[in-house]
């Protein structure tokens, strides 16, 4: 089997292109001659990205909930296409925090729409210009926690283990087309979705702010957002079907397999002995 041409210099979509790993895809494609075209609900963000790109782009304020406008989007960008979409990035997602006891359910609605409707409706959108052409790959942002149930993420765990389900499954109906269905598996990227998730109080009962708890994540993450992007960027090129991102991906990916019942605690021993150093560190 060939290898898929390269995105480089092609246009591509990318939603939640505001910040974190949306942005940073969009700074190095742009960067290497891809025309961009950026979605995201957040315009101020938006607006920065775009800002900071040299070739030619596309900005859309976009709910990607909203699945008549992904629609919209999706005309808007066919008539702006200066050459064959080469892929689009489904990218934008949020964060809730709670147990599955104390859960609300308009907080765990609000994750699914976005994390895994808003794909649903960005694959619906796009693929039909893909299939057209004969060529391209859609390339769907689960997690690690899509690999791993992990207490606490219900919610999340859920819909990134939807997600992939939903796109390992289109994998398998887009053989022979030329089309391409692609999951990626971040691990802990260093973005803001731990600051702007929804929480309601501490799921552990220590008392801890949203801030607290999100610069605990963020202290464990492993991979820049920059870093994150060259690693989908490479493994895109490279016709990978799934693309693990970080060291702690592929940590999860091996525990899963290895004790598919047990791999939260080793986790959590892992965990603990790393934020004893952290502690040590500090002192």
């Amino acid at each position: 089997m060939s290898r898929p041409r390269s995105l480089t210099g092609r246009p591509v979509v990318i939603t939640g292109a505001a910040s974190g790993i949306g942005r940073a895809l969009a700074t190095r494609l742009s960067a290497l001659g891809s025309p961009v075209a950026l979605a995201d609900v957040d315009e101020a963000g938006l607006k920065a990205t775009a800002s900071g790109l040299r070739g030619p782009v596309l900005t859309r304020v976009l709910d990607v909930r909203d699945a008549a406008d992904q629609l919209r989007f999706a005309g808007e960008v066919r008539a702006w296409l200066p050459a064959p979409l080469a892929a689009v990035f489904n990218n934008a997602g949020v964060a809730v925090t709670s147990t599955v006891l104390d859960a609300v359910p308009e907080d765990d609605d609000w994750l699914h729409d976005i994390n895994f409707r808003g794909v649903v409706h960005g694959t619906r959108a796009f693929l039909p210009i893909l299939a057209e052409q004969g060529e391209g790959a859609i390339v769907n942002t689960s997690s690690v926690f899509g690999l791993a149930g992990m207490p606490y993420q219900s919610a999340y765990c859920a819909a990134k283990f939807a997600v992939r389900g939903f796109t390992e499954s289109l994998r398998h109906e887009l053989r022979g087309t030329g089309v391409r269905a692609i999951t990626v598996h971040p691990g802990g990227i260093t973005t803001n979705i731990a600051r702007n998730a929804r929480m309601r109080r501490d799921p552990e009962g220590r008392g801890r702010t949203k801030d607290e708890m999100a610069a605990q994540f963020e202290a464990m993450t492993m991979t820049s957002p920059e870093r994150a992007a060259e690693i989908i960027h490479t493994g895109v090129d490279r016709g990978k079907a799934r693309i693990l991102v970080g060291p702690d991906a592929h940590l999860f990916d091996a525990l899963t397999r290895v004790t598919p019942t047990h791999y939260h605690a080793v986790l959590s021993r892992l965990q603990n002995r790393m934020r004893a150093r952290q502690t040590e560190a500090v002192k």
